[in-house]
């Protein structure tokens, strides 16, 4: 079994968050996460990549937490019992956070990197702002990073009714990591009509 903590302690102040609490309807209802790929599940692809950034490594899961525990340091669910949307599993995440960032990635993006990732926490400023990949213009919340203190603003953001992650952030202002639309390391993989068509021998 995958080791749950890193092999040696790491220096950047950073949580990280594995959203894998979702209803999986693209995927027939299947828990995304625990979907093989290349004869892994997909979180364990992601885990490779992450783990060794941070001690303290969430994955927000809302079923089958047995078997992601092995995955995370911690594990987080959401308030609602109706799957309520990635809102809901970052500010689970961000009550549960011990770090002051908190690196924000979808279960089903295997083909992340460690450039990737470092580009993100490169791009912290001092205004505090969140950092989010954009491609042509288009937001990805599923590749950000929080800075823990908006837990607040998010809860308010809630309670008025906003479901968008998306929304919830911009209105703090976001930071962009420009990417180019074609780059494979974003691609999510949450069909099986896409797990199928991904070549046997393409890297993780």
């Amino acid at each position: 079994m995958t080791p749950t903590q890193p092999a040696h302690a790491t220096s950047l102040p950073c949580s990280i968050l594995l959203l894998a609490g979702g209803r999986g309807l693209r995927m027939g209802g299947r828990d995304k996460g625990l979907v093989p790929w290349q004869g892994r599940p997909l979180i364990a692809h992601v885990h490779d990549v992450v783990r060794p950034l941070s001690d303290d490594l969430i994955i927000s899961c809302n079923r089958n937490a047995e078997q992601y525990r092995p995955y995370a340091d911690q594990l987080v669910a959401d308030a609602q019992q109706d799957f309520p949307g990635p809102l809901a599993g970052v500010l689970a995440g961000l009550a549960r956070a011990r770090h002051p960032w908190l690196l924000v990635l979808a279960c089903d993006a295997p083909r992340i990197d460690n450039a990737l990732l470092h580009a993100l926490l490169d791009a912290r400023a001092d205004d505090g702002q969140t950092v989010m990949v954009q491609q042509d213009g288009q937001w990805q919340p599923m590749f950000s990073l929080l800075p823990t203190a908006r837990l607040g603003d998010l809860r308010q953001a809630w309670d008025q009714g906003e479901r968008s992650l998306l929304r919830a952030l911009r209105v703090h202002g976001l930071t962009p990591l420009h990417c180019a639309t074609d780059d494979p390391r974003l691609s999510n993989f949450n069909s099986p009509e896409l797990l199928s068509e991904t070549p046997p021998g393409s890297p993780s």
